[in-house]
């Protein structure tokens, strides 16, 4: 039994995500937090919400509500929604939380103690209106370069360009209105990441089985232009972890807090303490996942994430965790994804272009959701959702090939032999045909969920589906049942052994369905196949089982062109 550390990208608490950030690193990390549970390992799956900076203030504002009870409701509406898709966090916690506070500010003095922190004097905006500096996002003006009256001061919305605030025509604050604005000094902190460098590139290099995308961004940002850049980790903003040297004060950084790309990594290692902490553990209880001196040099971790958020897990929170000294656990192996693009465009999320989270599970459950992202995850290039392609891999995948399958098996069986598994009849050598092309695909299936290979994955999964479909139309035990009653009781004991075989191998997808299909198959405790051959006999003679009821159903040409009409444009 291995022990397997999992994190997944910690989602921003700024609003309801849409299902390209679902599939970019939250629900491939569930498949393999699944995955590896069901062969037996013991797993900690850990995620989060991402509380604290500028865009959570604003939220907050516009929402008109303080930013702590803003934050705890999104929180509570972004559990919700993964709880409806299924995801199996074993700790859903919050970079607000007390153990997260405690640990940035530990961090940060190691980081001290060993000189890795800089104080440099530069200048920022600052609003008199309003007292206080403005972070770019909190100002905004005329792009210079498109003339959008609405771009911020750190990027045009409109066209894209790169800004500084300084670059603003007629910039105002973004909280105030106000146009009283000047530049002023103050100090802040910065990563010496340059200092890191060598050792940062040295422990990417001996990564050699990390997927070309993640190795790639890193090896970018260490080598092009100037090369790595010392980051800063502080802000002036009243929401977030205040600064500190560990326990103590920190002269000069009075009223400031800590940059939320600096405490957002730190908050995977502060949700396993407080999943710790909510079971009454000790603190060995979630370092042994986290410390190697603590246990955790035999855990194998392993990330999820988009590809933006590849060079602050590959080289700022690394920079971090080697920095401090301390014997934590870096991670072993990085999982990135491109992007899914929307029916001929992109996602957004300020203008509602899209499916969102919670628009999904209000049209169709979590499952059919899951086959889709997943069986069209974008790992090797950018991927695109279309409607089209939506229902046809719905309709095909889930409805016809594994949904009929269950549906003809255990009705042809009601009809002819009762609601229990029947006996008599043996097999020969169309069914040993079929253990043998089962045993390789399930050898694959397991290589390349064993290698992260989501789609390849899904496509060993519906070939077995459809090896089972293809095995029933050519033994038709419904014309075999009017000559021999015991040889079609044979094929139909191994079709419902198919369908208990299925809703193991498919519950890391496809969970909701697999319970469906294990509970009817009266097998809810099914342990993961060892071979193919005793998998197809685990159901005894007599056994009882129940009809599952249409496990999926078919999308119809009207709904999804309602859907299309319905998700193109900005929500109201």
């Amino acid at each position: 039994m291995a022990r397997i550390l999992i994190t997944s990208a910690i989602p921003y608490i700024n609003g309801i995500k849409h299902l390209g950030n679902l599939v970019g690193s939250q629900l491939p990390a569930d498949l393999y937090a699944r995955f590896c549970r069901a062969r037996g390992d013991e797993v900690m799956f850990i995620c989060a919400t991402d509380e604290h900076g500028t865009p959570a203030e604003l939220a907050a504002a516009k929402a008109g509500k303080p930013v702590a009870e803003y934050c705890a409701e999104m929180h509570e509406v972004q559990k919700g929604l993964s709880d409806g898709f299924r995801l199996s966090f074993d700790k859903f916690g919050r970079s607000s939380s007390p153990q997260n506070r405690a640990l940035t500010q530990y961090f940060a003095g190691r980081l001290a103690d060993n000189g890795y922190i800089e104080e440099v004097s530069e200048k920022q905006v600052y609003s008199n209106a309003d007292g206080r500096f403005l972070p770019d996002r909190y100002i905004e003006g005329t792009c210079p370069n498109c003339g959008y009256d609405k771009a911020r001061g750190d990027q045009c919305e409109n066209c894209t360009k790169q800004l500084d605030p300084t670059d603003l025509i007629d910039p105002r604050s973004a909280i105030s209105g106000s146009t009283d604005l000047e530049v002023r000094e103050t100090k802040h902190l910065y990563l010496r990441q340059s200092a890191l460098k060598d050792r940062l590139d040295a422990w990417i290099d001996e990564k050699t089985d990390w997927p070309v995308l993640t190795t790639s961004i890193a090896k970018k940002w260490l080598h092009d232009g100037d090369g790595l850049q010392d980051r800063g980790i502080t802000r002036d903003l009243d929401w977030g972890v205040p600064v500190k040297r560990g326990d103590a004060d920190w002269p000069g950084m009075e009223g400031k807090v800590f940059y939320v790309w600096f405490d957002a990594p730190i908050e995977y290692i502060a949700a396993t303490k407080e999943w710790a902490d909510e079971k009454g553990l000790d603190d060995d209880a979630w370092q042994s996942w986290w410390r190697t001196d603590k246990g955790a040099d035999d855990v194998r971790y392993v990330q999820f994430m988009g590809k933006d958020n590849v060079p602050f897990h590959t080289l700022s929170f690394p920079a971090t965790i080697i920095g401090s000294g301390d014997p934590w656990k870096l991670v072993d192996y990085i999982k990135s994804f491109n992007y899914l693009n929307y029916d001929g465009g992109q996602f957004s999320t300020s203008q509602g272009r899209g499916v969102f989270m919670d628009q999904a599970l209000d049209i169709l459950p979590a499952d059919y959701w899951r086959w889709w992202l997943l069986s069209h995850a974008p790992e090797n290039s950018d991927s695109e959702f279309t409607w089209e392609n939506f229902q046809a891999s719905v309709n095909k995948d889930l409805a016809d090939v594994l949904g009929n399958f269950a549906s003809r098996v255990t009705k042809f069986c009601r009809s002819k032999f009762g609601e229990v598994v029947p006996e008599g009849g043996e097999t020969g050598p169309r069914e040993q045909a079929l253990i043998a092309d089962l045993s390789k695909r399930l050898d694959a299936y397991q290589t390349h969920m064993e290698a992260i290979d989501v789609r390849k994955a899904s496509s060993e999964l519906r070939a077995m589906w459809a090896a089972g479909n293809e095995y029933l139309q050519e033994a038709a035990p419904w014309s075999v049942f009017k000559e021999d009653e015991a040889a079609a009781a044979a094929i139909i004991r191994l079709s419902l052994n198919l369908i208990r075989l299925y809703g193991v191998l498919s519950a890391p997808f496809i969970p909701d369905a697999s319970a469906e299909m294990l509970k009817a198959m009266n097998a809810e405790d099914a342990a993961w196949p060892k071979d193919i051959a005793s998998a197809l006999s685990a159901l005894p003679a007599g056994q009882a089982f129940t009809v599952p009821e249409n496990l999926f159903r078919k999308i119809t040409d009207d709904e999804r062109a309602d859907w299309q009409s319905r998700f193109s444009g900005v929500r109201s």
